[in-house]
């Protein structure tokens, strides 16, 4: 592989912060100096910690904006130079150009469905009279004429029952921080003023007067760091200014959440609201609406449990709850006395995770079963109407519909099956497709298959492997291995652009369903938290191994991938195991275990990770694996492209920048350590169709590059012919 060497003259305008640029000899690359502050140092539990880079958190500051603009540059220019990066971007947006157009739904006198042509930065919402010609469907909203460069993304939506208005928030620049807005169905005209400074929240009408949604006092200092740990719910009055929003739940010192929610029943009779502390367990109240000064009635008073409601027929409840049920269960009560004493099971926990909805008249189960789809339709008593034939092993989405609806739309996909959506006859039980994509795309091409693979405790890991027909296992294919492990969130089977762009370069594609995620249920979740965090590493580690035993891959070929909680795996398993990948790509990751908790609201993560100010005990265990603080000089990491976006109010970019900094300044070997700062994107929602091209487009080149490849793999040396 050729190495970049870079002269002095092309290298100035790379320097800026506060002094010259410095050498790394070992890696014929130069990199934008960090300053170093060696006063800064925190002192957890006695034991001093020093933080150089602290002046990094400073998002607002010029010097940090400098250095942010100094990374870049070196970035771009070193992939800028590589001769196959504008092939990849060509192929990547012929992929991503066919026609993407969602199920309708009915709201009203109208029905909707988002669509986007091709390449447009953001989807758009089309309507049609409900009983006309489809064909003659109309713009309602267009997102992409919200801003200039497409940044400006669509949030939440919600209508009122009658379908009249319509209210939709907007996120800028990638922000946490929304805006929202109301609009009269008939006219397309906004109503009343835009309402601003609203964070995690859903939009729930109650009838046309007016909607509740959730927010935080707007900090002081910065919006994108600052910490927002008290979360409140209101209601807004139609016609009157935000300032008289009324707080309807928290924001007392008795009710301090730093998650709360609420959302009106289809039946427009209740009020239900959830308060957390973190991210997992929490309580429920619900409220008469139409019963003047009605009280809150508790239905779950403590954090151990998540409960939510499904459904409701005047005072009997539909309740989902993993109280005694880790995989969860569906019970039944009712609102005049819902404590849990009272819940009767309505269909039991079984071996599989339980994710259920509502539609016309029956409750649709769906079970992850391995990570893939199965689903069941049964009645609200709990008989079995039928298992649902699905149109084969995948990933379903979209079993939920109105009460009064004989139909329902489901997409179903994989890793080499685009999604297409299926129209389902609700009392027939019988499925057509809908739509399929024209994708430029041949699926026969391409294969995925589930292995089960032992973690280092013996512990049995499902990995899903997607590649090229006929793919030969000489140890040289290159490899991406992608792992998320926290916040019970599953990996399902799904298809995507990127990733079939990928398999088409002859790469091969596998995901691991760690410890830590949600696909078998709260105890594979609890078994990857706190001071178990260490078998999520563990068990990406032995997937990684496992590939390269296998013949999939070897080191040099293997990249190791994850975001958000995805990028803190992929900094700790490249600190403890550098010699196990060639490449590494964190994404706006959680890599400073100590002080996460001091920004935006990463004190609700401390159910997941624990925090520095717990004991001593749990300070050293964070201290072990925290990426920022176990990079050792001398040591040689994989070639490493950090990718953050400069308004990630989620997981703040310091995050990456810190990391970045330090693993330049220790980097022994030759392989570079970039990091790439997106502008106008925030954690990941809301980017348009352009940059997330453009930073895929830098991911696969960087990763082909650091493989050694001078230019595109041959796929006909890599495939069996």
């Amino acid at each position: 592989m050729k190495k970049w060497l870079m002269g002095a003259a092309a290298l100035s305008v790379l320097i800026s912060c506060t002094e010259e640029a410095k050498k790394q000899t070992s890696m014929a690359m130069t990199y934008p100096q960090t300053k170093k502050v060696d006063t800064v140092v925190d002192v957890y539990h006695g034991v001093e910690v020093a933080d150089p880079y602290r002046w990094l958190e400073d998002d607002r500051s010029k010097e940090t904006e400098a250095w942010v603009k100094a990374q870049n540059t070196t970035t771009q220019a070193f992939l800028s130079k590589i001769s196959y990066r504008d092939e990849i971007k060509k192929r990547l947006t012929e992929l991503w150009n066919y026609e993407k157009v969602g199920a309708p739904f009915i709201e009203g006198d109208y029905a909707y469905f988002y669509k986007n042509d091709g390449l447009q930065n953001q989807y758009v919402i089309y309507r049609y009279l409900k009983d006309s010609d489809p064909e003659t469907a109309e713009v309602f909203l267009d997102p992409n004429t919200f801003s200039e460069k497409g940044t400006t993304s669509l949030g939440g939506t919600s209508f009122t029952k009658d379908g009249s208005l319509f209210a939709y928030s907007i996120s800028e620049g990638g922000s946490d921080w929304r805006k929202v807005i109301v609009l009269d169905v008939n006219s397309i005209k906004q109503i009343g003023d835009t309402l601003v400074d609203i964070k995690f929240s859903g939009i729930s009408w109650k009838g046309n007067d007016g909607f509740f949604y959730s927010s935080y006092d707007k900090p002081k200092g910065s919006e994108l760091s600052a910490m927002t740990d008290q979360h409140k719910l209101y209601y807004h009055k139609m016609g009157t200014p935000q300032s008289e929003d009324k707080v309807i739940f928290g924001g007392t010192p008795d009710q301090k959440y730093r998650y709360v929610g609420g959302s009106v029943t289809e039946d427009q009779n209740y009020l239900v609201i959830s308060g957390s502390t973190s991210t997992n367990g929490g309580k429920m109240w619900m409220k008469e609406l139409h019963t003047p000064n009605a009280p809150l009635v508790a239905v779950v008073d403590n954090f151990d449990t998540n409960t939510y409601l499904l459904h409701n027929e005047g005072t009997q409840l539909w309740l989902v709850t993993d109280d005694n049920a880790p995989n969860k269960r569906i019970v039944t009560t009712d609102f005049s006395n819902p404590v849990q004493e009272t819940w009767k099971d309505v269909i039991p926990e079984t071996e599989h995770v339980l994710s259920p909805s509502t539609a016309g008249g029956y409750i649709f189960t769906e079970y992850m079963v391995d990570a893939v789809s199965q689903v069941k339709q049964y009645n609200y008593d709990g008989s079995l109407v039928r298992e649902v034939k699905l149109p084969g092993i995948g990933n379903v989405g979209g079993f939920g519909a109105k009460e009064e609806d004989k139909t329902l739309y489901y997409s179903f996909t994989n890793y080499t099956t685009p999604g297409s959506t299926y129209l389902y006859d609700i009392k027939e039980g019988t499925s057509e497709l809908y739509r399929k994509p024209n994708i430029k795309f041949n699926s026969e091409d391409f294969e995925s298959k589930q292995v089960f693979y032992s973690s280092k405790d013996g512990t049995k890991i499902p990995m899903i492997i997607s590649y090229r027909k006929g793919l030969v296992l000489d140890g040289k294919n290159p490899t991406i291995l992608y792992g998320y492990g926290g916040f019970n969130i599953s990996l399902n089977p799904g298809f995507s652009v990127t990733q079939a762009a990928w398999m088409e370069l002859g790469g091969v594609y596998a995901v691991a369903n760690l410890r830590g995620g949600g696909e078998y249920g709260k105890k594979w979740h609890d078994a990857g938290t706190k001071m178990q965090k260490q078998n999520v590493f563990d068990d990406f580690i032995a997937a990684g191994e496992w590939l390269k035993e296998n013949k999939y891959t070897d080191t040099k070929h293997l990249a190791i991938q994850g975001g958000s909680n995805g990028g803190l795996l992929v900094g700790a398993t490249m600190t403890q195991r550098p010699d196990l990948a060639g490449v590494a790509f964190p994404a706006v990751g959680v890599l400073d275990m100590l002080r996460y908790n001091k920004f935006t609201a990463g004190a609700g993560w401390a159910y997941d990770y624990g925090t520095a100010e717990d004991s001593p005990e749990m300070f050293e265990y964070l201290k072990g694996y925290s990426p920022l603080h176990n990079i050792k000089a001398g040591v040689s990491y994989p070639a490493t492209l950090v990718t953050t976006g400069d308004h990630d109010d989620r997981v703040v970019p310091a995050h990456s920048f810190k990391f970045a900094a330090e693993l330049q300044s220790k980097q022994a070997g030759n392989a570079p350590t970039l990091i790439r700062i997106e502008t106008d994107a925030g954690h990941g929602a809301g980017k348009s169709t352009e940059q997330q091209i453009q930073e895929r487009t830098d991911i696969y080149a960087f990763g082909l590059y650091n493989m050694g490849y001078e230019q595109l793999p041959d796929l006909k040396s890599q495939v069996k012919m």
